[in-house]
């Protein structure tokens, strides 16, 4: 019975460490992601294609945002970054999904 308990709570403490792992990893993936996106705020347009090339989809909000749009594809998964150009053509927002 002891050897049973024992082996249940080596079980669950292995799990519980295993999940804090992940959640660290993801949040270093979330906080380099926010880092690279992060320098493109305030920065031109033209700055932006510069350095991330030209954009796989422009979409233009009936306010006369423009949203440049990214996409590129690692291991089967679909990462889409998307920046937000205001009327004087700076970045002013960012938000992506998928990336890693």
């Amino acid at each position: 019975m002891k050897k049973l308990f024992l082996l249940n709570f080596m079980m669950a403490f292995f799990f519980v460490t295993g999940c804090q792992t992940i959640d660290q990893k993801t949040a270093e993936i979330i906080k380099k992601e926010n880092t690279k996106m992060e320098k493109f705020i305030g920065q031109s347009e033209n700055e932006l294609k510069i350095a991330m090339g030209n954009p796989d989809d422009v979409i233009t909000n009936d306010k006369g945002t423009r949203f440049l749009i990214y996409k590129s594809k690692k291991y089967a998964i679909k990462c889409e970054r998307k920046f937000e150009i205001n009327n004087n053509s700076l970045v002013t927002g960012f938000s992506y999904r998928g990336c890693f």
